[in-house]
C-alpha cells in the first residue's frame, strides 16, 4: 500500500515542470523540500488535488487545510522518490554513484536531425512523422573504438543511366579520391571514417545544425539542454576542422537563439583570429506577425576561416544593371562613368578636348590617364569643357565582381526553398530548407575548380545539389532514412536535369554521378528495433536477441534484469519511451557500427563486395 501511494505522490509531483528533470529522468528533492518549506501555493494545489495525498499531508482546521511540512519531509527522506527511472538504472548499472553517465560525459552520440520530414501528401507543418531518436552522452573513458574507421556497405553509383554497380573509387594523381559521395550513418562517426581520407582537403564546410529552439521539428528537442547542445556543437566542429584545407572556410548556420554561443565555441576550436564574419540572411521577405514582440525574418551564418592563409571571391551579383547604358554605341557594352578625380591623388594638368586646361588631383597617375584617353575610355561632360569621368563596362563589373557584404536580402528565401522543393516532389517533404540560391553564393564565395564541399548536415540534399550543378566535388553526411527518399532522390533529379532552383542560371543541363555508401550497423540496428517497438512486451521478447547478438555494457546486470526488474510493478509503471531509454542505454555505443578491422567477422556476415569497396575506400595495403 505503502508502495502505491509513493508511485502515486511521484506522479503527482512529476506534473509539475519545476521539480521535474526531463534529462535526467528524476525529481528535484531538494528544490521539492524548499517548496515545501515556502508553503508554495502551485504545490499545495496540486497535493488537495488528490483525495490521498490530501488526507495523508494535511491537517484540517475547521475547514482550513494546513499542509504537515515536516511528516512530508520525513516520508521523501524515508521513501527516496527515484523509485522509477532513476532507480532502475541504478538496479541495471546505468548510474556509477551518485551520477547519471549524462552527467559526467562529454561526447554526445547521436542527436536527431532539426528538419523533421512530412509524411507523404501532408503540407502543414503541424503534421509530423512520429520519428524517434536517442541522445546520448559519453565520457570521455568510455570511448576506446568509437573513432575507429568504419566497415562501409551498400555502395551504389548514380549517374545518367541510373543505378551502377561501384567496382572503383576514382582517385586524382595525388591519390585524393575524386567521387561525390552522399553517406548515411551518424554524422559525428562518418566524420571520423573520412578523416584519414580527406584530413586537410576540404575546401568548403557548411553545416545547417539543429537551431535548438525547441521549434526545429525533432520529437524531443525540448528535453536538450543548451550545454549538451554546446556539446554536440564542439564534438562535431572539432574534426570538421580537421577535415578543412589550411585556406579552407566553415559556414555555420543559426539563428539568435544560439548565436552568440555558436561564435565562442569557434572561437575556441577554430581561433579568434579566424573568424571572418557573421552574415545576416534574409530569409523571409514578407513578415509573419506570430510573435509575440518582434518578428524574427533572418538567420545568422558565422564563418571562420582555419587559418589566416585564405582569399574569398568576389561575386557577380548584386550589380545594378539599370544604372548602365551605352549612349554613344562603344563596341564594349553598356558602361557608366565613374570620376577620375580623387583628392589626395596625382596631381597635374590634363587637357579636354574643346583645348581646356584643367589641374586637380586625380585618381589615376599620369600615364594611366593617357592610356585611357588612348583606349577612348573617357568622356568629357559639358561639352567637353567638364572633368573627365572612365567608362566602367557592365562586362568588366561583372568578371571584377563586388566583395560580398553581410547583409544578404538578395538571395531568395525559405519560401522560395519551399517552393524548390515542392517543384522538385510534388508537394511539401521537408520543414526547413534552404533556396540553391543561398548555398550557390556561398560555394561562389568560398570555392574554386576542384575543390571539395563537405555538408554533416545534409537534410534535403540541397548543399550537394548545388554543388552538383556548379560541377564541384562533394560529401553529404545524413543519418536518417530519408536520405534516400529526399536526398539521394532529388540528386538522381539534378543529374536527369531537373530545371529548379539555380538551374536555368548556371545553364545546367544535367549529367555527372554520385556515390551512396552506408556505414554498416551493428548496436545501431539493435537501437532501431528497441526504439521501433511498440509496447513493453514487444521489447521483454528483444532482450535475448540484445543479448546474444548485440553487445551490451559490461556494467549491465543481465541476470537481475530479465529475471527481475523487468517483472517488477514499478518497471511497468514507467513510460514506454523511458522504457526504450533504458534499453539502449544498455547497449555498448563503441559498437554502434561495425568497425573496419573487424570487417572479416562471420558474426557481422557482410558482403564480400563491400569489404573489398571498404578496402579500396581507406586504400588498404598501399
Amino acid at each position: 500500500m505503502k508502495t502505491n501511494f509513493k508511485i502515486k505522490l511521484y506522479d503527482l509531483l512529476k506534473k509539475d515542470s519545476r521539480l521535474w528533470d526531463e534529462e535526467k529522468k528524476e525529481l528535484n528533492e531538494t528544490l521539492l523540500k524548499d517548496l515545501i518549506d515556502k508553503f508554495d501555493e502551485k504545490l499545495i494545489e496540486s497535493l488537495l488535488s488528490d483525495k490521498e495525498t490530501k488526507e495523508k499531508f494535511f491537517i484540517n482546521i475547521k475547514g482550513v487545510f494546513d499542509l504537515k511540512q515536516n511528516e512530508m519531509k520525513l516520508f521523501i527522506d524515508e521513501n527516496k522518490l527515484d523509485n522509477s527511472y532513476t532507480q532502475y538504472q541504478n538496479k541495471i548499472g546505468l548510474r556509477i554513484g551518485n551520477k547519471l553517465l549524462s552527467e559526467r560525459d562529454e561526447v554526445v552520440l547521436d542527436w536527431p536531425f532539426k528538419d523533421c520530414v512530412l509524411e507523404g501528401g501532408m503540407t502543414k507543418e503541424d503534421q509530423k512523422r512520429n520519428e524517434i531518436f536517442f541522445n546520448e552522452i559519453l565520457a570521455k573513458d568510455e570511448i576506446d573504438r568509437l573513432f575507429d574507421e568504419k566497415a562501409l556497405i551498400n555502395w551504389k553509383r548514380y549517374g545518367k543511366g541510373g543505378e551502377q554497380e561501384v567496382k572503383e573509387i576514382k582517385r586524382n594523381d595525388n591519390g585524393i579520391i575524386k567521387e561525390n559521395l552522399i553517406i548515411k550513418g551518424n554524422n559525428l562517426l562518418a566524420l571520423y571514417t573520412l578523416k584519414k581520407q580527406f584530413a586537410g582537403k576540404i575546401k568548403l564546410i557548411y553545416i545547417d545544425p539543429p537551431y535548438n529552439t525547441g521549434n526545429d521539428g525533432f520529437k524531443y528537442n525540448d528535453n536538450f539542454k543548451h550545454s549538451t547542445w554546446l556539446t554536440f556543437m564542439k564534438n562535431r566542429l572539432e574534426i570538421a576542422r580537421n577535415l578543412l584545407r589550411d585556406d579552407g572556410v566553415i559556414f555555420v548556420q543559426c539563428d539568435d537563439h544560439e548565436q552568440a554561443y555558436l561564435k565562442i565555441l569557434m572561437d575556441e576550436i577554430f581561433g579568434r583570429e579566424n573568424f571572418v564574419s557573421n552574415i545576416v540572411y534574409k530569409r523571409r521577405q514578407s513578415q509573419a506577425n506570430l510573435s509575440k514582440n518582434i518578428s524574427p525574418i533572418h538567420d545568422l551564418i558565422v564563418i571562420f576561416s582555419k587559418s589566416k592563409n585564405i582569399n574569398l571571391n568576389r561575386i557577380s551579383t548584386g550589380i545594378d544593371e539599370s544604372k548602365y547604358s551605352n549612349p554613344d554605341n562603344d563596341p564594349r557594352g553598356f558602361y557608366v562613368t565613374m570620376p577620375c578625380t580623387n583628392k589626395g591623388g596625382a596631381k597635374y594638368k590634363i587637357t579636354t578636348p574643346t583645348g581646356k586646361i584643367i589641374e586637380d588631383e586625380w585618381r589615376f597617375k599620369k600615364e594611366t590617364y593617357l592610356k585611357l584617353e588612348k583606349e577612348n575610355k573617357l568622356v568629357f561632360p559639358n561639352s567637353g569643357n567638364g572633368k573627365p569621368r572612365y567608362k566602367l563596362f557592365l562586362n568588366d563589373k561583372k568578371e571584377q565582381g563586388n566583395i560580398p557584404n553581410t547583409w544578404w536580402d538578395d538571395v531568395s528565401s525559405n519560401q522560395e526553398a519551399n517552393r524548390e522543393i515542392k517543384e522538385i516532389f510534388g508537394e511539401t517533404i521537408f520543414s526547413f530548407p534552404k533556396p540553391e540560391a543561398l548555398i550557390q553564393r556561398i560555394i561562389e564565395i568560398s570555392t574554386d575548380k576542384n575543390d571539395i564541399i563537405l555538408d554533416y548536415h545534409l537534410g534535403s540534399g540541397t548543399t550537394c545539389a548545388v554543388a552538383h550543378k556548379m560541377e564541384k566535388q562533394y560529401i553529404g553526411i545524413e543519418q536518417m532514412d530519408y536520405i534516400e527518399t529526399i536526398a539521394v532522390k532529388r540528386l538522381k533529379k539534378v543529374i536527369n536535369g531537373e530545371q529548379g532552383g539555380i538551374s536555368k542560371s548556371v545553364n545546367w543541363q544535367g549529367g555527372g554521378e554520385f556515390v551512396y555508401l552506408e556505414l554498416a550497423k551493428w548496436n545501431e540496428e539493435a537501437k532501431e528495433k528497441i526504439l521501433m517497438a511498440k509496447s513493453l512486451s514487444e521489447l521483454e521478447r528483444l532482450f535475448d536477441e540484445l543479448y546474444e547478438r548485440y553487445f551490451l555494457n559490461y556494467n549491465v546486470k543481465t541476470k537481475e534484469f530479465k529475471e527481475k526488474i523487468l517483472k517488477e510493478k514499478g518497471f511497468k509503471n514507467l513510460s514506454l519511451d523511458e522504457q526504450k531509454n533504458l534499453f539502449v542505454e544498455m547497449l555498448d555505443v563503441n559498437q554502434m557500427y561495425v568497425n573496419f578491422s573487424e570487417r572479416e567477422d562471420k558474426k557481422y556476415n557482410l558482403a564480400k563486395e563491400d569489404i573489398i569497396l571498404s578496402e579500396k575506400f581507406y586504400n588498404y595495403g598501399k
